[in-house]
């Protein structure tokens, strides 16, 4: 190779990686502006989407081998649930309140048979409150009783089924005691009480869609 051939060859070698170059280079471009958004974006968003599928697929799975014990422990509450039902078995406030004062008489009447130390006083019905998620209902109560008697009546009102709950509750001590029915003072001790005897609606039913 002469002198003079020695620069055309550089030229040469030159034009080859500045080809090679701008070959690169189209080909980053052709990816960038054809493959990328028309295969490579599409193949990773199925590919998340298969991913996202089997995960949700493996939860179902687990759910539903989970649906037995769920099964089963939920036949267990509502059996307990039966067997001390929380919520007033009516279907309305006006029979449920009428339940409430009937079973607060009937309570008073066992604490005191008749109502020798305990009476009731006032039994007056509020206006059912549908603004909680279970509709309650009130009966605002006053009581002339004896301490053991007041003891005995409060405890089983909230002790007994359907689950009755005692508010706002007002104890005043009365100098002397008169007995209910006679009309005389039998001594001190007695008390001057008031509360609210209040219970639950069960929730309706929601209808079921055809």
């Amino acid at each position: 190779m002469t002198a003079a051939d020695r620069p055309a060859s550089r030229v040469a070698a030159r034009d080859r990686w500045l080809a090679l170059g701008a070959l690169l280079l189209l080909l980053a471009l052709a990816y960038a502006v054809l493959v990328h958004p028309w295969w490579t974006v599409p193949m990773l968003e199925a590919g998340e989407r298969i991913e996202s599928l089997q995960q949700r697929e493996l939860r179902l799975r687990m759910q539903l081998q989970q649906a037995p014990q769920v099964s089963r422990r939920l036949e267990a509450v509502r059996a307990q649930m039966d067997g001390r039902p929380g919520f007033l078995p009516e279907s309305n406030p006006e029979l449920a309140t009428a339940s409430l004062i009937q079973r607060l008489e009937t309570v008073v009447g066992q604490a005191s048979p008749g109502n020798r130390s305990c009476m009731i006083t006032n039994r007056s019905p509020l206006a059912a409150d549908s603004r909680e998620p279970h509709t309650r209902v009130v009966v605002q109560v006053r009581l002339r009783c004896g301490t053991p008697e007041l003891a005995a009546v409060l405890h089983s009102l909230e002790s007994g089924a359907p689950r009755l709950f005692v508010g706002n509750l007002n104890i005043l001590a009365q100098r002397m005691y008169f007995s209910p029915g006679r009309g005389e003072p039998t001594g001190s001790g007695g008390l001057d009480v008031a509360f609210d005897l209040s219970g639950y609606l069960a929730p309706k039913e929601a209808p079921r869609a055809d």
